[in-house]
């Protein structure tokens, strides 16, 4: 274990799953984060010592360069959805890719993977596309050669997406969605993982990749799916753009106006974002070219949604108890 790699906010959703597979084969993880205290988790990604959190952020040099310091590749896996304090867009996803792409070429870290988002662009109407496109350029600025990954919306156990409207169609008869024609492509957790391990071990050549899963379905036609996954029925209403803009900018003031105590549950830069398509171009690389075949949902949401159902993990056998009941019926 002489190779050495850093994960920019290495215990988050993608990160964890980085940290794993690294752990898995064979390098040394440095798993840098603001709260390292929170991280411990990650150390039973491998043997004792191989992996370890430690206190980092992306809004400060010394801790950047501390967290790169002797590493043979970095991953920078930090991102938001929202502005929250002084965590804003340009803060995390411009200046803290810059800084941390930057500081790895002083460092001396060959390889370098930028975890940016499919739909990243500087015209966009979206503030959280036009910074991480933004980001991506600081990148390729000091890492030329940096990979850099666009996943589409990225499922699996721990994801803010299914488990956020699971959770609400266990409490609610209606479930509220802002495009619904909207078309997204999921990307499991794991599948980019093993694309950003790809990079890391040089097993792909630079550029961009974007990362879509081998499903395209509508807004409306992913919530269809989780509500039969998890055996629930629920009224989709589709939240019309002019009222969802009302929305989001009321909830936006209501932000503000509380100095950040108060978050609603959505933004006016959401709404815009939601307004997009969120599949692959076809203008840059994609799977196909890192040689990985991506999972599909239907193989892994009941895997960790199955807690949504009206019975939960005892679903199955509650319903394996009524088709046995119904056979020993028949036979009567």
């Amino acid at each position: 274990m002489t190779r050495l790699l850093t994960i920019f906010g290495g215990s988050g959703f993608i990160g964890r799953y980085i940290a794993r597979r690294a752990a898995k084969a064979g390098w040394r993880v440095r798993v840098a984060v603001r709260r390292p205290e929170e991280a411990i988790f990650v150390r039973t990604y491998g043997v004792v010592g191989q992996v370890e959190p430690v206190g980092c952020n992306l809004r400060d040099d010394a801790s950047v360069r501390l967290a790169l310091r002797h590493a043979d590749a970095a991953v920078n896996c930090v991102g938001i959805l929202a502005p929250q304090g002084k965590n804003t867009f340009r803060a995390v996803q411009i200046e803290g890719a810059e800084r941390a792409a930057r500081l790895a070429a002083e460092e001396g870290v060959e390889r370098f993977v930028q975890v940016s988002a499919i739909g990243a662009d500087e015209r966009s109407a979206s503030e959280y596309a036009r910074t991480k496109a933004r980001g991506e350029s600081a990148v390729l600025e000091h890492r030329p050669r940096a990979v850099i990954l666009r996943p589409s919306i990225v499922f699996g156990n721990e994801d803010e997406f299914f488990n956020r409207f699971g959770a609400m169609a266990r409490s609610s008869p209606v479930l509220p969605i802002v495009g619904a024609r909207t078309k997204f492509q999921p990307v499991y957790v794991d599948d980019v993982a093993a694309a950003a391990m790809r990079a890391i071990e040089a097993e792909c050549a630079p550029g961009v990749y974007e990362l879509g899963g081998p499903d395209v379905d509508t807004f409306r036609e992913l919530m269809e799916l989780m509500l039969q996954v998890i055996e629930r029925k629920r009224l989709i209403v589709n939240v019309p753009f002019w009222a969802a803009r009302g929305m989001g900018a009321g909830f936006d003031l209501l932000n503000r106006l509380s100095l950040g105590l108060i978050s609603g549950p959505l933004t006016l830069d959401q709404v815009r974002n939601l307004a997009v398509d969120n599949v692959v171009s076809g203008r840059t690389k994609t799977f196909d070219d890192l040689g990985i075949r991506p999972i599909s949902m239907e193989g892994v949401l009941p895997e960790y949604l199955w807690r949504f159902r009206p019975s939960g993990q005892y679903a199955r056998s509650k319903a394996s108890a009524k088709q046995l009941r119904g056979k020993r019926g028949g036979f009567g």
